[in-house]
């Protein structure tokens, strides 16, 4: 089974933590947002997959290669200029000649896409789309249905007073191969607003699969945050981690002090060094290679890799990102820190 992955948006609405980064790329409990969808996609039998990327693709080729370490095969498909999602998939037509997933790269969700696929078999669809329930769906697309489960129409963003469904397209899809036939090349292409209406049109079926408990497009910080908020509750289901058994997850070679203080629950990466008199947590992550310094506090922070915290930091709420180093005795309080902003959101410090 293969699958493809729209991975090339720029993650504008995200930014500052897109800045370095693509969207696919930004870490959620350690490790990539793209890897922790892929880690899914094995699960379930998905071992070749093609990344259609275009914002700093060198990053996302950089870390995953061929596929090999993580027991995949990848390929990658780079557009030059953006082409929308439909054209994105025209992009990639050659790659598939059989039943194939589509992931929007910058969701997280629990499909169970094994039962995904027997439902698009068993509803002898052309098309199918997961859908998730959201109580103001205004700010989405909108998907409307039959009593069989088949898509009858499509409204981009419908003003609350115009609301008939509240399901809303949740960015993964199967489609079969002949389907790409019918997407417009050498140009962008929407394949919310263009493609799918237009296979209505022409009498093709779209099916409607509900089974979504847990979706989440992390396009802003607030929805970042919110991602590692579920994680350490236990809404978002992650691989390897369950913090209903382990207070503190620990990846390898953490150095803890006697005297700092963990408070679960807390995300510790590779490499970790935590002095003595530190306190640390709840719902804390530590990239890797990272340092919290002597008597410093840090709760409900987002740490990626190689940040230093110096002595006597204070920091609450706050999202700090690659090779960042925090001055000691620093107050900050709902602040993303980067390398090159810190300066600036030094004047915000609490």
């Amino acid at each position: 089974m293969k699958a493809l992955f729209l991975a090339g948006g720029m993650g504008t609405r995200l930014r500052p933590l897109t800045d370095r980064l693509p969207k696919p790329m930004v870490p959620v409990m350690g490790k990539p947002l793209l890897e922790r969808t892929l880690e899914i996609l094995k699960m379930h039998g998905v071992d070749d997959i093609v990344l259609s990327t275009c914002y700093k693709p060198e990053a996302i080729e950089r870390y995953f290669g061929d596929g090999t370490d993580f027991s995949l095969k990848i390929h990658y498909v780079s557009e030059d200029i953006p082409l929308g999602t439909g054209g994105a998939i025209k992009n990639c037509e050659n790659y598939f000649d059989g039943t194939f997933f589509i992931f929007n790269a910058d969701i997280l969700s629990n499909i169970n896409l094994s039962e995904m696929l027997r439902y698009h078999k068993r509803k002898k669809a052309d098309v199918t789309i997961a859908v998730t329930q959201v109580s103001n769906p205004s700010a989405y697309g909108v998907i409307e249905y039959d009593g069989n489960g088949y898509a009858s129409s499509f409204r981009e963003k419908p003003a609350p007073n115009g609301v008939v469904s509240h399901f809303i397209n949740a960015g993964v899809y199967i489609i079969e191969p002949e389907m790409l036939r019918l997407i417009p090349s050498g140009r962008a292409v929407s394949v919310e607003r263009e493609v799918f209406p237009k296979l209505l049109e022409r009498g093709r079926k779209i099916a409607v699969y509900k089974g979504c408990n847990y979706w989440l497009d992390i396009g802003t910080p607030e929805k970042y945050i919110q991602a590692h908020r579920d994680g350490f509750e236990g809404r978002l289901r992650l691989s390897e981690i369950n913090f209903r058994q382990r207070a503190v997850f620990s990846r390898l070679n953490a150095g803890i002090s006697g005297k700092a203080t963990l408070r679960g629950p807390v995300y510790l990466g590779r490499n970790v060094r935590i002095e003595a008199g530190a306190v640390v947590g709840p719902r804390v992550v530590v990239g890797d290679n990272g340092v919290v310094g002597k008597k410093s506090e840090i709760t409900n922070s987002i740490l990626w890799n190689d940040v230093v915290i110096e002595d006597g930091v204070k920091m609450a709420e706050c999202v700090v990102t690659d090779g960042s180093v925090i001055k000691s005795a620093s107050r900050y309080k709902h602040v993303i820190c980067t390398p090159e902003n810190l300066k600036a959101v030094a004047n915000l410090a609490v």
